[in-house]
């Protein structure tokens, strides 16, 4: 793997959602999947830290690190991941858009945290 041009994604392995998203990422990835590291953050939380990641926010947000070692969290996350599948590029773009983001984040975080209310982890 090339690092210089991967991201590693931090994601809920505990999560059957999670787990099913990231085999959805990586089929539509195609040949850029290889450009996809992912990191299991269960029971990682000094790891985590290590990093700069609150073990609370990457359980509440998506997390990416880019081949530049920066940390983007929630939607710029998103955003750096859809960008590596060719066919979410559009999509990408469309999340970015000032008067969608706000309310798309919104419905994000409201998402999660019913998600992780009902599997009784918060």
């Amino acid at each position: 793997m090339n690092t210089q041009h991967s991201i590693t994604v931090y994601y809920d392995g505990t999560c059957p959602r999670c787990r099913r998203d990231r085999a959805r990422y990586e089929k539509l990835a195609g040949p850029a999947a290889d450009t996809l590291c992912w990191f299991d953050i269960s029971g990682q939380d000094a790891e985590l830290l290590s990093l700069g990641i609150d073990p609370y926010k990457a359980l509440t947000e998506l997390h990416v690190k880019d081949g530049q070692q920066r940390i983007h969290s929630e939607l710029d996350a998103y955003i750096l991941l859809m960008r590596r599948v060719p066919l979410l590029k559009p999509l990408a773009w469309l999340i970015g858009l000032p008067l969608i983001r706000p309310l798309l984040s919104h419905c994000y975080h409201r998402w999660v945290m019913l998600r992780l209310r009902k599997s009784q982890r918060l």
